[in-house]
């Protein structure tokens, strides 16, 4: 079978195509904490929630940029890390 990029863009070791997975640890965090910080809108405790979600996705986005299982989920993951680093500037 030959390795193309498109191949290598979007299919995994075992030569799936890998658009989207089962969320893992970080994100599951993030998901949690971000529906929590809807509902604790003020105070200190959305300021943790804030930090603790922004920090959960921020160690998603970098375990894909670095460990994604193709190009099409690393660019995803670097992405993400962009964005991430945008809205804390603004």
């Amino acid at each position: 079978m030959e390795n193309t990029l498109v191949d290598k863009t979007f299919r995994d070791s075992d030569g799936k195509i890998v658009l989207a997975q089962m969320p893992n640890l970080p994100l599951i965090v993030w998901i949690v904490v971000s529906i929590l910080a809807l509902i604790f809108t003020s105070g200190k405790i959305n300021t943790v929630l804030d930090v603790v979600a922004n920090g959960s996705l921020f160690t998603w986005a970098w375990l894909e940029l670095f460990q994604g299982v193709n190009y099409f989920r690393r660019a995803l993951g670097l992405a993400v890390l962009v964005a991430i680093i945008v809205f804390q500037i603004q």
